[in-house]
């Protein structure tokens, strides 16, 4: 694993944290501000359910940019991203022959990628949020990719209950539990295993925190790496930290999961 850092051991929902950031950072202050009333505002709406919250989030945020939304500033950003992550898999695993599924696929940063690399009907994307679904649609339409037969499903949850068992090679989450409470998380864990195939692989990212385990504004969660190794293999799932990673240009780690054999 990469060397423990400042950043990793901060705890930025600390007010002292938030203090020494906005001296750093003025120009962030404003779009903090923003979802802070966002986050008051959709309490009251969504409850205590984290998925109807977020898709909620989701769906101001589309509303905007998609490409925003997924966590690209720029168009070079949204670019960018999706390439690392197509690159890091492929040279990790992935090959055109295998079938893929990406949980929270968003608006196909990567999945564009990914569907162009693997055969027709072999990329399966799902997301919680219906907004960004049909943003994923046009970036299919656009990158000329309706031939490749992508499938992208709306769902309320990770049981990924309709899907069949052991029928993916790869499965791909990529700042998916970085937004996503504990629950959610091992809600995830329990059902993932039933659909990967034997001998496929589970990639997620994650912010880790080597500090206390934290979240800002109910939107983004930190989590140390023990945390969820646990509880993959409290599932009877065998996983391990890809620190390659960890040293490419990202604020996020990354974990592989396998079936324990």
């Amino acid at each position: 694993m990469a060397q423990t850092t400042e950043s990793h051991r901060a705890n930025r929902a600390s007010l002292g944290h938030r203090i020494r950031y906005a001296a750093r950072h003025p120009e962030r202050v404003p779009p903090y501000l923003r979802r802070l009333v966002r986050d008051l505002r959709l309490r009251g709406q969504a409850g205590r359910d984290h998925i109807a919250y977020y898709r909620a989030v989701m769906k101001d945020d589309t509303s905007r940019n998609p490409e925003a939304a997924v966590g690209s500033a720029t168009h070079d950003r949204w670019l960018a991203l999706g390439q690392m992550q197509f690159d890091f898999l492929t040279a990790n695993g992935l090959t055109p022959a295998d079938r893929m599924l990406e949980i929270g696929c968003g608006n196909l940063r990567a999945g564009r990628l990914f569907i162009d690399h693997l055969g027709p009907g072999q990329y399966h994307g799902i997301d919680i949020s219906p907004d960004i679904l049909l943003a994923a649609q046009e970036t299919v339409a656009e990158y000329g990719l309706r031939e490749k037969l992508p499938y992208l499903t709306l769902v309320r949850d990770l049981r990924l209950a309709h899907l069949p068992d052991g029928y993916f090679t790869v499965v791909h989450a990529h700042s998916v539990f970085s937004h996503s409470p504990l629950e959610v998380i091992d809600e995830c864990f329990a059902h993932v295993g039933r659909v990967l195939a034997p001998g496929g692989f589970f990639d997620f990212t994650y912010n880790r925190t080597d500090g206390t385990e934290h979240q800002v504004l109910r939107e983004d969660f930190y989590y140390r790496t023990r945390t969820l190794l646990s509880l993959a293999e409290s599932y009877g799932l065998r996983a391990h930290p890809m620190p390659a990673w960890d040293e490419l240009p990202h604020k996020q780690s990354r974990i592989r999961v396998r079936h324990t054999e």
